[in-house]
């Protein structure tokens, strides 16, 4: 009499003739997401070859954490080298992939060199190189439509200008009022959303779940967007997320949850092109109630 056999491959029961015992193999396997814990990799995006003939170095960051917002001032452990750890790199790191985000100019003999970013978190430590490898040339083009299509130097449509208004003086506790002042050419066209459309963060299922401190912007029409770059603890704004720009205006309010210096960026997009503007802004204790009747 023989005797039948299961032989365990992977976890999987196979039987003596070699075929699966009624198991079904996994069509998909989900990526396992962190909330927090996990490290910050530094990236470095590429060079543009200034008119000047200087160079900028480009980099972005990959925060691992779906959830966790790190605050990590420059020293040693978030440096960069050459010439001193603090070359104005952020210090604020919001969760995943954040492209494009800070550049270092070099001289025109930059030649051969090597610029080394280097972030510590959760006991893990990550570098970056920037070098002027010949393959790792960008422009500010590709940097405005943000890695998308871009039509060439030949489209009509140039990026919206953008400045923030000058603010008053900055209180923890206190709301502080951030109006950014928009000017378009008008291009293009805003697209009127489909009936029933999802918005671009709904469309994209595994894009992890809107931060008040984060925002997708709109595919077209004239925007501005909030996030914090430097600063020692968490701003939230209101509202977050891709604001319409009205009569020339985009207007948030930033909530400062410590005293401190703060670095506040907004992002102008016009749908295809985009410009950045920032502002620093030094937030006061609040002012002491104490003996007040």
């Amino acid at each position: 009499m023989r005797s039948a056999t299961l032989v365990l491959i992977s976890g999987l029961a196979v039987g003596p003739h070699g075929s699966f015992a009624d198991v079904q193999l996994p069509t998909d396997i989900p990526q396992v997401h962190f909330s927090r814990g996990q490290a910050i990799v530094p990236y470095f995006e590429g060079w543009i070859h200034n008119p000047d003939g200087t160079f900028d170095l480009v980099f972005g960051y990959f925060n691992r954490n779906w959830q966790e917002e790190l605050a990590i001032a420059a020293g040693p452990d978030n440096d960069v080298e050459p010439g001193g750890a603090d070359r104005g790199q952020p210090t604020y790191f919001l969760p995943r992939r954040r492209p494009w985000v800070f550049r270092v100019q070099v001289p025109r003999d930059w030649g051969n060199k090597v610029l080394t970013w280097t972030i510590r978190a959760h006991g893990r430590t990550e570098k970056a190189y920037g070098e002027l490898l010949p393959v790792e040339e960008i422009t500010e083009r590709i940097i405005m439509t943000h890695g998308n299509l871009n039509p060439g130097d030949d489209d009509p449509n140039r990026p919206p200008t953008i400045t923030i208004a000058p603010l008053p003086a900055a209180s923890h506790g206190r709301p502080l009022t951030l109006t950014a002042l928009v000017s378009d050419d008008g291009l293009p066209k805003p697209r009127p959303a489909k009936p029933g459309a999802p918005s671009s963060a709904q469309a994209d299922s595994t894009a992890p779940r809107a931060q008040a401190n984060q925002s997708t912007g709109p595919r077209s029409g004239l925007s501005v967007t909030w996030f914090e770059y430097r600063g020692p603890a968490k701003v939230t704004f209101d509202p977050a997320g891709a604001i319409p720009v009205d009569s020339g205006k985009a207007v948030t309010s930033a909530h400062f949850s410590e005293p401190g210096m703060y670095e506040l960026r907004a992002t102008a997009t016009d749908g295809a092109l985009s410009t950045k503007a920032g502002v620093t802004i030094t937030v006061n204790a609040a002012p002491s109630t104490q003996g007040r009747p």
